[in-house]
């Protein structure tokens, strides 16, 4: 198994991908950032926040600001660039730094998507924390002591391939038939060929159904939530995110390690975070 941190490019290719929305916020004993007009980070505990957020630079290398309403919930914030449009790469990487350092020093966090923009720190005040008080307060209990972790597992290509000829004679046959044509005969087996990437296509298809469930098994055991994406490669077995308490977590790392044990010789097994939890919070 690979353990790999997160890093700024790949952040900055998954924040890109994501929506923008408008608002984060969160409880004074956890914290987010958003940005400003001012721009949201996201929401979380504030105490943690306080003693750590000067620290962080955001928007420009400017520092982040915390923002709090008095309530259970606080909100690390940046201005908005005046003399620019906001979207460059940098920005995306600024969103995510922040976002890493929080998760990092044990905030609960309820992470924005990037380009989530209010008026003015008293919106952020009356808009964002007051108004949604109670639901940042509600979502954050249910993240408190847990972190989100991703695996994603990826077929070692010629293992996979030699383990499709042995276990299906008639892509084995079939093969072994069109290494013999001569090549000046190539184009009279045109079809053949075609039928032969058809054919490992649907072993692998196979394949990747039983494995993603095998391996989503044996990490979902010590985790109490998950959440699968589509496999964005016709290599890749799984991609998944999954929810862990605190208390739990060298337990999963454990569970990962065992399939990586089990499976490396044929499936490239890495374990990635923790991450800001954005696949647990809910849309509303």
């Amino acid at each position: 198994m690979k353990r790999t941190t997160r890093n700024p490019r790949g952040a900055a290719r998954r924040a890109r991908r994501r929506t923008r929305k408008n608002e984060h916020a969160s409880d004074p004993r956890r914290l987010w950032r958003p940005g400003t007009g001012s721009r949201s980070t996201c929401t979380g505990s504030p105490g943690r926040a306080r003693r750590c957020h000067r620290t962080w630079p955001s928007l420009d290398d400017r520092p982040v600001s915390l923002i709090e309403d008095g309530g259970s919930a606080a909100a690390v914030v940046s201005d908005l660039p005046a003399d620019r449009a906001l979207g460059e790469r940098a920005d995306l990487v600024a969103h995510q730094r922040v976002l890493n350092a929080l998760v990092d020093a044990g905030t609960v966090v309820l992470p924005f998507r990037f380009g989530a923009a209010l008026a003015d720190r008293g919106a952020v005040e009356k808009e964002l924390l007051a108004d949604n008080s109670e639901r940042f307060e509600q979502v954050l209990d249910q993240l408190e002591g847990r972190v989100e972790l991703r695996v994603k597992g990826t077929y070692v290509e010629d293992a996979v391939l030699r383990e499709i000829m042995q276990n299906d004679p008639e892509v084995a046959e079939l093969s072994q038939r069109l290494r013999e044509v001569p090549a000046d005969a190539a184009d009279a087996v045109y079809y053949d060929r075609v039928r032969l990437g058809e054919l490992i296509a649907q072993s692998m298809q196979r394949l990747r159904e039983n494995d993603e469930q095998v391996l989503l098994d044996g990490a979902a055991s010590a985790a109490e939530a998950f959440t699968r994406k589509t496999p964005a490669r016709e290599e890749d077995v799984l991609d998944a995110s999954f929810l862990v308490r605190a208390d739990r977590r060298a337990a999963f790392e454990e569970a990962v390690e065992k399939l990586g044990q089990q499976h490396g010789d044929r499936i490239r097994i890495r374990l990635i975070g923790p991450l800001p939890p954005y696949d647990f919070v809910p849309e509303a």
